[in-house]
């Protein structure tokens, strides 16, 4: 099974994959293991036609029940995130705010606020950060709350550099409030006003993305010293996407956004000398639930 997850990440995020060797064996093999049932996941609702997608959501409950249930999976993947869910004590709250944030894609839900936006980056991806806290065996409420607005960060840059690829799903993740005369997803490229009102949306979007950004910078010192190097690689990475989109001029018929071979290299040896600055860890009493998190107040956005 581990070589296998290894192979879905190497396959579908370079950055990640990146990043996840600079960890240690255990927490890189169940890292792998996370992304991994995430990936499937995603893919089960993504890779159906639309009809099918409400019942591959169904499935993917069911699933989510027997592995919480403890009941025998013949599927390696999800049998695998049994085990580390397990070992590493994740609370189930957080897999269902993935499946719920999938829950909204099928549905074809539009965003007419930030605030909206943020929910939904909450469940598809800061669920994930918060995911990923455990799996780090980082699982105090301060660690898990820097996890939550690292992977918000991350959606936010996504949902930016994906804007072209969405919107030929007929999807437009950008919020109505930052779109005045909002456009309709339909034949790209659309018309060079429309264009320019992405423009502005996702400039603001990825200033919105740098203050999540930064309060998972702040949850570095909660980290071992491999795992600090490892997530900042990833963060640093990964705001490089929103970087060159801004090179870009924002322009979201510039094609897909990426980062060079070079850059990466510039951002592991930026995270090196950041997890050298940072304090060792400390050590933490038992995981916890962290219940605030699991229902998203308004306390976990950024300050």
């Amino acid at each position: 099974m581990t070589a296998s997850a290894g192979a879905i990440i190497r396959r579908h995020s370079k950055s990640f994959a990146l990043a996840s060797l600079l960890l240690e064996p255990g927490a890189r093999r169940d890292a792998h293991a996370l992304y991994a049932y995430c990936r499937r996941a995603d893919d089960a609702i993504d890779d159906v036609p639309v009809s099918q997608a409400r019942g591959a959501l169904q499935a993917l409950r069911g699933e989510l029940d027997v592995v919480y249930g403890g009941g025998a999976i013949s599927d390696a993947i999800p049998a695998e995130f049994q085990r580390v869910v397990s070992e590493r004590r994740i609370p189930r709250a957080y897999p269902e705010a993935l499946l719920a944030g999938f829950e909204l894609d099928v549905a074809g839900a539009r965003y007419a606020s930030l605030a909206e936006l943020h929910h939904y980056c909450w469940c598809v991806a800061g669920s994930v950060g918060a995911m990923m806290c455990h799996v780090l065996g980082v699982c105090s409420e301060r660690a898990v709350i820097h996890g939550v607005h690292l992977g918000m960060a991350m959606q936010l840059t996504n949902i930016c550099r994906d804007v072209a690829e969405d919107w030929a799903r007929g999807r437009l993740y950008l919020p109505a409030e930052l779109l005045p005369e909002e456009p309709l997803p339909g034949a790209w490229p659309p018309s060079a006003r429309t264009q320019q009102r992405l423009a502005s949306a996702v400039e603001r979007l990825l200033q919105e993305a740098s203050l999540f950004y930064r309060s998972g910078d702040a949850g570095l010192d909660q980290l071992t010293f491999r795992s600090r190097v490892a997530v900042a690689t990833a963060r640093h990475v990964y705001s490089s996407i929103g970087d060159v989109l801004l090179e870009q001029g924002a322009d979201v018929s510039a094609g897909r956004a990426f980062v060079s071979g070079s850059r990466k290299l510039r951002c592991v040896v930026r995270a090196l000398f950041e997890a050298l600055r940072a304090k060792p860890a400390e050590a933490e009493p038992p995981p916890r639930v962290p219940e605030q998190i699991v229902r998203f107040p308004e306390h976990v956005l950024p300050v």
